[in-house]
């Protein structure tokens, strides 16, 4: 059985709640083990973590966006990954990535990008959205992929909000067909 893997850090609550709605997703497809593996406070993860990143089929990164790039927490568990990096132990893995922020843009397409460079230097194949924008008149803030993002997932979360306000229900929908698109993909790529 294909193993999906995500790997995320949240501040506050609302990146981890995109990261169970994108395992909602996962866990709709039949065929594939998800794992939720959280990056905790300090930027840390266990031996036994990196193993569980290491048999992955796939590994779907997911951060904050703050001050226009991932968490600290994040980009530390990125720099730790040199060491599987140097025995390119995710070399032609799947990768996937998502990333929530206060503002409706805030920047989170340098969050992504930084996601797919770091996909990019381990030899990972990069899945995207593959979701047409919400960009028409007729269009509400509830409409899948309103944001308009093709590289990553993106979700909004206003700055006063907790974890059960935000994101709204139209990001958690693009969340969950995000994970369904990732795991579709892991099945033909593992299968």
């Amino acid at each position: 059985m294909a193993q999906i893997t995500i790997v995320y850090h949240s501040g506050y609550g609302h990146t981890q709640k995109q990261a169970e709605a994108v395992h909602a997703g996962i866990k709709a497809v039949s065929g594939i083990t998800s794992t939720l593996l959280s990056i905790n406070q300090e930027g840390d993860i266990s031996d036994q973590d990196w193993g569980l990143l290491k048999d992955s089929d796939t590994i779907i990164f997911g951060s904050p966006t703050y001050m226009g790039s991932a968490s600290w927490q994040f980009k530390k568990f990125a720099d730790a990954s040199s060491k599987p990096w140097f025995v390119q132990d995710w070399k032609d893995k799947l990768a996937a990535g998502f990333t929530n922020s206060a503002s409706l843009n805030g920047d989170k397409l340098s969050t992504l990008h930084a996601m797919f460079t770091l996909a990019m230097q381990h030899g990972m194949v990069w899945v995207s959205t593959g979701m047409m924008p919400a960009n028409t008149q007729a269009a509400n803030r509830n409409d899948i992929n309103y944001l308009g993002s093709y590289s990553g997932l993106m979700a909004q979360s206003p700055s006063d909000s907790s974890p059960e306000e935000g994101p709204l229900p139209g990001d958690l929908e693009t969340a969950k067909q995000f994970g369904e698109r990732v795991a579709q993909i892991t099945k033909r790529w593992a299968g």
